[in-house]
């Protein structure tokens, strides 16, 4: 009941509407129609057959080009919105994203945020559209690939008159084939087709491999996007930043502390003035140009876990000057010299003295990444730091707040406390500015030095998909040429009674087409086919003349 037979003896699957044998239409649309459609050789796809399980429907669901379709404009419109502003990668480092949006592009800056698009390309609903796009491309490629391959294997040279008469290109002529057969396929093998005879039937193929080129296509994208979605899992892919100061040891970013690394020396080297060459570029610039700028870095692996907070025993790996251009590669792992920052303050020194005798009573070291809470200073006095803020600024409500935790702007809440006083004495001070909130302090700290460090920015890049993106590219372009400069075409004659009927089927490039078979048949007496198309819509226009 499954399987539908035909005239010539043929068991075909149910759904199919062409005989897999001879060509003979099975359906009644198939034989209402002027021409065959020969997308798939007529082949029953499970897509059109089954429907009963709840995995037939998400077959016949994810199979459907429609939806494949709307897949793709939905995952270029979003990608297209995450292009309005810019990846959070793309911010400034120092910068907190949940901040940054809303004071740079105002409540669509903030919409844009709370909705995911600053980080869009490692959302999880971004990943499921790829996801979603993968299998569309899996399952509507098997539903089609081997029910097509299965018929073209399997084809027969006898076709029958139905299915030769309702192909595109048809002719019939009054000849005996059997006198001009040699001629034919002598022709036929000079144009390079595979020719192959049953009795007084022929039927000549070439460029099948042309048919495969779209499924070529679909297993690069395959692959690219299969390429893609591994950048969301663990060592698969890292593209992190590293600002890292003279002098310090930092655990690098995506390597889960297995490896550390220790900024040496920042070297900043400008172009000299006295330079004729650069002399225009020096004056465009204002007097500097940077010539180049390298980090001499020192790599180290995690020998043993310490205290958390704390870095651990490190085996000294390898040393490398780290320029523009020229990374450090280790393990995998590229460290790119991406940006510098000069002369960040690392300590400021305050001194505690008496407001009215001006005596200096002592001095303390602040350590603006790392403060102490509280500081001693000579003969009993004790500053404690009640607030600190790295990066100082008034918030919408008026009250001190910080931007960053980079020390671009320190401002500090300071509590001194005297042997000589039962109460102690709060002072803010910041950058150009010492308030006394009480107005009537003895004490006061003012600053009297400060250190700072160069700070290199360091890109950390691992990308172990990129194989992926590659030979899936490299895929998809074969399938493209595959597709697009060659053909399938195919040549039918049968001798008919006292009639010669030959049909021509070809995926594309009609005209040509038409005309390598005038030049086939040339000698041999067969009329050139007619276009059935072209009686179709000559005939469709008379009907519409005549009312």
């Amino acid at each position: 009941m499954d399987e539908l037979r035909c005239s010539c003896g043929q068991q075909n699957p149910k759904g199919t509407l062409l005989c897999g044998g001879c060509g003979n239409p099975l359906q009644e649309s198939a034989e209402k129609e002027g021409t065959l459609n020969m997308r798939y050789e007529g082949a029953a796809r499970r897509s059109q057959t089954s429907n009963k399980t709840f995995i037939d429907r998400i077959w016949n669901f994810f199979s459907s080009v429609k939806v494949g379709v709307w897949i793709i404009i939905i995952l270029l419109t979003v990608s297209s919105l995450g292009t309005i502003f810019p990846q959070e990668m793309y911010i400034p480092p120092t910068a907190n994203p949940a901040d940054y949006y809303g004071e740079e592009y105002g409540l669509l800056g903030k919409l844009y945020y709370q909705l995911g698009f600053h980080n869009l390309y490692k959302t999880w609903w971004y990943l499921l559209l790829l996801a979603a796009l993968t299998v569309s491309l899996i399952i509507a490629s098997v539903d089609r690939f081997f029910p097509l391959y299965r018929s073209l294997k399997n084809q027969r040279v006898q076709k029958h008159v139905n299915f030769m008469k309702k192909q595109r290109l048809v002719s019939e002529s009054s000849i005996e084939f059997s006198e001009v057969q040699d001629t034919v396929i002598k022709q036929l093998k000079k144009k390079k087709y595979n020719v192959r005879t049953d009795g007084n039937a022929i039927l000549a193929e070439k460029g099948r491999f042309a048919r495969w080129g779209p499924y070529v296509n679909h297993i690069g994208l395959i692959i690219f996007l299969i390429g893609g979605m591994l950048r969301f899992f663990p060592g698969m892919f890292v593209d992190e930043y590293l600002w890292i100061r003279d002098g310090d040891i930092e655990a690098i970013p995506g390597t889960d502390g297995e490896y550390y690394l220790e900024n040496e020396q920042f070297l900043l080297e400008l172009y000299d003035e006295d330079d004729e060459v650069f002399q225009d570029a020096i004056q465009n610039a204002g007097g500097t140009v940077v010539k180049t700028y390298e980090t001499t870095a020192t790599l180290y692996r995690s020998e043993a876990e310490g205290p958390v907070g704390s870095v651990p025993e490190l085996q000294e790996l390898d040393s490398y000057k780290i320029r523009v251009n020229d990374p450090f590669k280790f393990d995998g792992f590229a460290l790119y010299q991406l940006n510098y920052k000069l002369h960040e303050l690392s300590k400021i020194m305050f001194t505690l003295e008496n407001r009215e005798t001006g005596e200096e009573i002592g001095e303390i070291e602040v350590d603006l990444l790392e403060p102490d809470y509280q500081y001693e200073v000579a003969d009993n006095y004790v500053i404690t730091l009640n607030d600190y803020f790295p990066n100082f600024y008034l918030n919408n409500e008026g009250v001190p707040s910080t931007q960053s935790p980079i020390p671009d702007n320190p401002a500090f809440i300071f509590e001194v406390n005297s042997p000589n006083q039962e109460e102690n004495e709060v002072s803010f001070l910041a950058v150009g500015e010492n308030f006394d909130p009480s107005q009537s302090n003895t004490y006061r700290l003012t600053m009297s030095g400060l250190e700072t460090k160069h700070v290199s920015g360091l890109t950390v890049r691992k990308d172990h998909t990129l194989p992926f993106l590659i030979f899936g590219g490299a895929i998809f372009m074969i399938g493209l040429v595959q597709g697009s400069y060659w053909t399938h075409r195919r040549i039918w004659f049968r001798q008919v009674e006292d009639k010669v009927i030959l049909a021509a089927h070809t995926n594309k490039n009609w005209v040509s087409f038409n005309q390598e078979i005038a030049e086939v048949i040339e000698t041999s007496g067969i009329e050139p086919p007619v276009d059935n198309r072209d009686i179709a819509s000559s005939s469709k226009g008379v009907k519409s003349e005549n009312g």
